[in-house]
């Protein structure tokens, strides 16, 4: 078991970073980059879930919030030679949750806006921080990184929170109108 006695270290002062394995890094890195995206999803999805008010959902964003926790943990972890511990069957339960939400909704005709109470709101900001961190850890994958489905996990939950999102709004929802530029 971690403990955390002094969480200060002064260690960061001067821009770097310890990774898992204790090699210091800049604070810009690619991969603290990476995790700490990952980091900031795992904080909005929190958000999410103090609006949720189904039990079975807050059960599946707690096992997202869990996933999230590990894939961050092993993005900092760069001598990790199995890579992350994201699985086939964890981007199909993403998937199968998806197909499930989706059913009960409307075909879209527009896009939408990111409206339509709280919980709306916070799976469309969710929706955009998992898109942010997927593309860090693309940048990471392209620079060498071993991800395994990573990626395709953050792919998809980008897409539940979507799903999420539309159902959240109850049917309120406001379509984007596109505008033709001005002359």
């Amino acid at each position: 078991m971690i403990r955390l006695d002094k969480i200060y270290t002064g260690g960061g002062d001067e821009g770097e970073t310890s990774l898992a394995d204790g090699s210091r890094v800049s604070k810009a890195d690619l991969r603290v980059e990476a995790y700490g995206a990952v980091d900031e999803l795992n904080a909005v999805v929190g958000i999410c879930r103090t609006y949720q008010t189904e039990k079975s959902e807050d059960e599946g964003l707690a096992r997202i919030q869990n996933q999230l926790f590990n894939l961050g943990a092993d993005l900092a972890s760069p001598s990790q030679e199995k890579g992350v511990r994201v699985s086939e069957e964890d981007v199909q339960q993403v998937e199968e949750w998806i197909d499930t939400h989706n059913e009960r909704l409307e075909p879209l005709t527009s896009f939408v806006l990111p409206q339509g109470g709280d919980l709306a709101v916070s799976f469309h900001h969710a929706r955009t921080v998992c898109r942010r961190a997927e593309r860090r850890c693309v940048q990471l994958s392209e620079a060498g990184a071993t991800l395994g489905r990573g990626i395709s996990y953050l792919n998809r939950l980008s897409d539940l929170f979507f799903v999420l999102a539309r159902t959240a709004a109850e049917g309120e929802e406001t379509l984007w109108v596109e505008e033709a530029p001005p002359d």
